[in-house]
């Protein structure tokens, strides 16, 4: 990995062909997380901006910037911050979600990915960020933990029933 090529980007229809490749990598992985980009593209990517901007928002839901991971034209993943939290998202999901698409997973993208989120959560003025993961999801925690994650506590998820581990970042 070239730490210095891989940058945060915004969400653009200019790389389509690109995210649609990532798309149907998780596909092939049995993961349809971005079944709504491959079904309109460009209404995707005009929703990733409104939700940033706090436009558009779907019930329960608070503004959240998305990033991509990217490296020239290659999406090499994706990020998303959230500069609050509702009580659903300080039990599950805190302020940063991020995944490495299958191809290029174990070449330590993960953790720059979340150390560069950790910077636009910084200049955004939070304090602290809270992340979540899946207890069984090894890779994951470390990737947390490299980064300054502090583990505080477990708990169960309301969606998947599967125990979940609960990090706070001091920034």
């Amino acid at each position: 990995m070239n730490e210095n090529a891989a940058t945060l980007i915004a969400p653009t229809e200019a790389l389509a062909s690109e995210f649609m490749g990532m798309a149907a990598e998780y596909r092939a992985a049995s993961d349809d997380r971005y079944q709504a980009a491959v079904e309109d593209f460009p209404a995707y990517v005009r929703r990733l901006v409104e939700y940033s901007a706090g436009v558009n928002l779907p019930d329960g839901r608070v503004p959240s910037t998305t990033y991509w991971l990217a490296s020239g034209y290659h999406i090499i993943g994706r990020s998303s911050l959230r500069r609050r939290l509702t009580p659903q998202l300080e039990r599950e999901g805190g302020h940063i979600g991020y995944d490495i698409r299958p191809s290029e997973r174990r070449k330590g993208y993960g953790t720059l990915i979340l150390k560069l989120t950790l910077e636009k959560a910084r200049e955004s003025g939070l304090a602290r960020v809270l992340i979540t993961c899946d207890a069984d999801n090894v890779a994951s925690a470390k990737i947390i933990e490299k980064n300054g994650g502090e583990i505080n506590g477990q708990a169960i998820s309301d969606r998947s029933g599967k125990l979940i581990s609960r990090y706070w970042l001091r920034l």
